[in-house]
């Protein structure tokens, strides 16, 4: 169980009590030990296709998708409740975060830009999961700076050929779909680019490399060569592309920090459980003043990082945009789960760093989520800009 009451916090409203109460059920029957067993880089396909499969059974991808008449939970994306989900199943298992995480990530454009015919063609089987999608953004030199994509979506008669390379994508190789962002060439830069939905059967998509990591989860190279689509399977207008990633990253950003949550959460509960049963010299290991001081600070600092989450979470779902706290959120969660890691691989000594104890997987499970969607870096200069745009604009008030 969960060792934080912060469900009962004023972010949250019944329905959300109710869904952490029920997923913290499934997740205890269907994902017990999971940290301890995951999947190596191997069998990660087919545990990732197995948990979507999963998930989708439970009705828990229902969340991941926006539009009750295409197999949402309600209207919209409810991002309080992806973070409670990210949260509670990166506690129990980061591949089954993974996983829910995906499907919302790789459908989120279509649910919140695509047209009726596009939203029943795939929202519906990413909420059942039996189709798996994918978001297509990063390129070998365009990751953080997404304006300098090269992939090139070119015009012809009543489509596109696309002509180019995506790596990093999570998912690729077993995705059925992928969201991707592509050079329309409308204008330079970010204003020249354009979100589109290729199936992975479409004639002239390779999966071109697999990249093995050191938390298994599929990930990708993809090439596409000539690869021609329909004009209908453009997302929005033309151009559009940036302000679609954007919106769409706005929502899964906070729930990263939800997710690093998760694995600090299991990393204070595997320290408080070996700190309390470890004797040293006479006494349980809990009892020194230098592991409580641990203990007090990675329980403080994982509050104090919840709380900035939930705010972003909440302040999106009141319609507010949330780039700025979704950044801080995404920044001091991630930051705050490596060093509450860290921390019990410390009070649990050598047997800390041993293959398959659960704070070594946490320990590789965090550190890529410090990269993923944008590094903290990066977070540090949208978090920058924001701040100062808002200075300037009350200056000139």
């Amino acid at each position: 169980m969960a060792l934080s009451n912060h469900w009962d916090w004023p972010f949250f409203e019944p329905r959300h009590r109710e869904l952490a109460a029920k997923l913290e059920k499934w997740a205890e029957s269907n994902l017990q030990d999971a940290h301890a067993t995951e999947a190596s880089a191997t069998g990660a396909d087919h545990a990732c296709r197995k948990l979507v499969g999963q998930l989708g059974a439970g009705s828990w991808l229902r969340y991941a998708v926006g539009g009750k008449a295409y197999g949402g939970s309600g209207d919209a994306i409810d991002t309080r409740a992806v973070c409670l989900l990210r949260e509670t199943l990166a506690r129990h298992s980061g591949l089954a975060d993974f996983a829910f995480a995906m499907q919302g990530l790789g459908s989120g454009a279509i649910s919140l830009f695509g047209n009726d015919h596009q939203k029943r063609r795939y929202l519906p089987r990413v909420a059942e999961g039996s189709a798996i999608a994918a978001f297509a953004i990063s390129e070998p030199d365009a990751g953080s700076d997404v304006a300098a994509l090269e992939c090139q979506a070119r015009s012809d008669g009543d489509g596109y050929v696309l002509n180019g390379q995506k790596t990093w994508i999570s998912n690729g190789g077993i995705a059925d779909f992928y969201v991707l962002f592509a050079r329309t060439g409308e204008a330079p830069g970010a204003k020249g680019i354009s979100a589109l939905i290729v199936d992975s059967a479409t004639p002239g998509l390779e999966v071109a490399e697999r990249f093995a990591v050191m938390a298994p989860h599929p990930l990708a190279k993809l090439v596409f060569h000539d690869c021609r689509i329909s004009a209908g399977q453009r997302l929005g207008e033309a151009a559009q592309g940036f302000k679609i990633a954007m919106a769409t990253l706005d929502i899964f950003r906070s729930s990263v920090a939800a997710a690093a949550l998760g694995f600090a959460r299991r990393a204070l509960q595997e320290a408080l459980c070996r700190s309390t049963s470890r004797k040293m010299f006479g006494q349980a290991l809990s009892d020194f003043q230098l592991t409580q001081a641990k203990l007090a600070k990675m329980a403080t600092d994982i509050d104090s990082a919840a709380l900035l989450t939930y705010r972003a979470a909440w302040l999106r779902d009141m319609g507010r945009s949330v780039t700025v706290e979704a950044a801080m959120a995404k920044m001091t969660a991630t930051e705050t789960a490596q060093q509450a890691i860290d921390a019990a691989i410390q009070i649990f000594g050598a047997l800390g760093v041993v293959s398959g104890q659960t704070v070594e997987h946490l320990y590789r499970e965090i550190r890529p989520l410090r990269i993923y969607e944008g590094a903290t870096e990066v977070q540090q200069l949208i978090i920058a800009r924001g701040i100062l745009k808002a200075y300037q604009k009350d200056r000139e008030a």
